[in-house]
């Protein structure tokens, strides 16, 4: 085979670290857009970014020159520091130690993107930590409960 084909969907989520709700309306669009633009310039095609104040979630397309723990750290240390430089509001943001990251096959690409897309309605409702203890249950990730929490 001479050429490498590969087509891997990924469902990120990571929170801010405590859950602190600084991803309010004065940021969010931008920062879900600058966080789009970095999948984009890691050749990550990103498909929807979204969330809720304390929560991100990313749909993209993983590039096969990349890995995904380079992606990820490229994604929270770079809008990490984005985001301090909004106002004196967000000096003390840090995003999370950890993140999940779900393969998603195609036929449930719009299932996907209009769950991010619904997130501020799912969230009335239900909070982070049901939702993404919901996500590890639907996956059948194992976990330990002490450690999934900073």
């Amino acid at each position: 085979m001479g050429q490498s084909l590969v087509q891997n969907y990924i469902h990120i989520v990571f929170s801010t670290k405590h859950r602190e709700p600084f991803i309010d309306s004065n940021i969010e669009k931008e920062l879900h857009d600058y966080l789009g633009g970095i999948c984009n310039n890691l050749n990550c095609k990103v498909i929807k970014v979204g969330g809720y104040n304390d929560h991100i979630h990313i749909l993209c397309q993983l590039s096969k020159k990349i890995t995904l723990i380079k992606l990820m750290e490229v994604l929270k240390s770079h809008s990490s520091m984005w985001i301090k430089t909004k106002g004196d509001n967000y000096v003390n943001f840090y995003w999370q130690n950890g993140y999940g990251a779900f393969s998603v096959t195609p036929s449930d690409i719009n299932r996907i993107i209009q769950y991010i897309t619904n997130q501020h309605l799912h969230h009335k409702s239900e909070s982070f930590q049901n939702e993404y203890s919901s996500i590890l249950n639907e996956y059948h990730v194992e976990y330990d409960e002490e450690y999934l929490w900073d």
